[in-house]
């Protein structure tokens, strides 16, 4: 692996606003970028909600919080003029060497465009979709250099490509997340958290798989917990723990907070969601439920270790208790 030693640190902006899974699957990239340029300055744009995300990535210099999406629902609003300038304050204050696109959308593009790039420096973006992503033609216009990438690419494995590629070194065998994380004081090694909440219902698992699997948990000696992050999830959590002894609705946290209770936690059983994608980063214990064929683009990539902990299951139309079972203890072996 190249290691550039410089003077003047490298200056890379990353554009990558949303949504929490895909801010998840980014972090590597930024880890990729330090561990060629230990010097490097990188800076994130990204929504002000998956900000702390960011904030815990040990290659990240600086956060720029980008709220596009309330300035849009409130563009006459006076805050958000208000705001609006005190972004591209924000983000002009400093001169890029490479800044790079990672979400290939219009909104990214326009953040890509408002940035400064040194005299030197260049604006670069994915050149196309890959599948099952999202891709708009604007992130190519912008982009001085646009970079091609394999149809079937997993989407960390496209942020990485993309970095490396823009600054000239090969994507390091090292995979890691840089999450610094600090530990709760509840350090509680028999609890296990349930994922269930996801944005699509084609994606939950069934309440009685979950009501089955908690019981088999429970009898194992774990305590299952369940957070939630909006009223329908809060009462899908409620009826869950009615069914399972002594499990626990966690309160609504930030996502700060909720990344550091997961952290003290045995591990994670989730489907496919930003919580279950930031269990892998934290390198829990974890398996990721499937109910059709896209592990490979979002699921669990390599470890952190030399110990597999983290594994997905894939069947249709849902995965069964056992299997999911079988991969749990296989995980916490």
């Amino acid at each position: 692996m190249k290691v550039e030693s410089v003077t003047a640190p490298l200056r890379v902006l990353v554009v990558k606003l949303s949504s929490l899974g895909d801010v998840v699957h980014t972090l590597p990239a930024a880890m990729d970028i330090q561990a060629n340029f230990p010097n490097a300055q990188i800076d994130w744009v990204v929504e002000p909600s998956f900000a702390p995300i960011v904030k815990a990535c040990s290659a990240v210099h600086r956060v720029i919080a980008c709220d596009l999406r309330y300035w849009r629902k409130n563009i006459w609003a006076p805050e958000t003029r208000i705001q609006w300038r005190a972004f591209l304050t924000e983000l002009q204050q400093q001169r890029y060497d490479a800044i790079i696109d990672l979400q290939g959308l219009t909104k990214s593009a326009l953040v890509t465009w408002l940035a400064r790039t040194s005299a030197k420096g260049k604006r670069y973006a994915m050149a196309n979709a890959t599948d099952g992503s999202a891709y708009e033609r604007p992130t190519r216009w912008v982009a001085d250099v646009a970079i091609d990438l394999e149809q079937h690419t997993h989407a960390m494995t496209r942020g990485r490509v993309v970095c490396a590629s823009a600054l000239k070194y090969e994507v390091p065998s090292i995979l890691g997340y840089g999450l610094n994380i600090e530990q709760s004081i509840h350090n509680d090694k028999k609890t296990v958290v349930f994922v269930h909440g996801t944005s699509r219902a084609d994606k939950e698992w069934p309440l009685t798989n979950w009501h089955e699997l908690g019981i088999r948990l429970s009898n194992a000696g774990y305590q299952i917990v369940l957070p939630h992050g909006n009223e329908e999830e809060r009462l899908r959590s409620v009826a869950m723990a009615e069914m399972i002894p002594k499990a626990i609705v966690w309160p609504r946290m930030t996502i700060d907070k909720l990344m550091q209770a997961m952290s003290s936690t045995a591990g994670v059983i989730g489907v496919d969601s930003g919580l279950s994608h930031i269990a892998v980063a934290l390198n829990l214990p974890h398996v990721q439920i499937y109910n059709f064929a896209t592990a490979w683009r979002t699921g669990p990539v390599g470890k952190a270790n030399e110990k597999i902990r983290q594994q997905s299951v894939v069947d249709f139309p849902t995965p069964t208790v056992e299997a999911v079972w079988s991969l749990w203890q296989e995980c916490v072996a």
